[in-house]
């Protein structure tokens, strides 16, 4: 198993089992002891801002703010630069923890000895 785990999530409530199951894998990795790292890309850009998560449902499925809350905890949560852009989100709009990179940063994490990489 890699040692490291880096997973994009694209989807939000546009698709929302595909969200869940992001957020559920990473959540697990890290409570598991993986060095995870979660981005946050497209439509799950929204969940970087505060209280937004709250409003995601998906019945049968872990609440999202609980899962953000342990990725913050255990892991990292990366907002991507152009997401957030493109929906005028900066470093003073996101929940405290959540970092904006782009796409250099984000194929250093997935190309790194002993990662995997996940898109959703």
């Amino acid at each position: 198993m890699a040692k490291k785990l880096v997973i994009k999530v694209t989807a939000g409530a546009d698709a929302p089992e595909r969200c869940s199951q992001a957020f559920t894998v990473a959540a697990v990795a890290v409570a598991s002891g993986v060095d995870v790292s979660l981005w946050l890309t497209g439509e799950s850009s929204w969940f970087a801002v505060p209280g937004r998560a709250a409003e995601f449902e998906l019945p049968h499925a872990a609440p999202l703010p609980d899962l953000l809350e342990a990725l913050l905890a255990g892991g990292r949560v990366t907002l991507c630069t152009q997401c957030a852009a493109r929906r005028d989100l900066t470093e003073k709009d996101v929940i405290e923890g959540v970092r904006i990179a782009g796409a250099q940063v984000f194929v250093q994490e997935a190309l790194a000895d002993d990662t995997q990489a996940l898109v959703y």
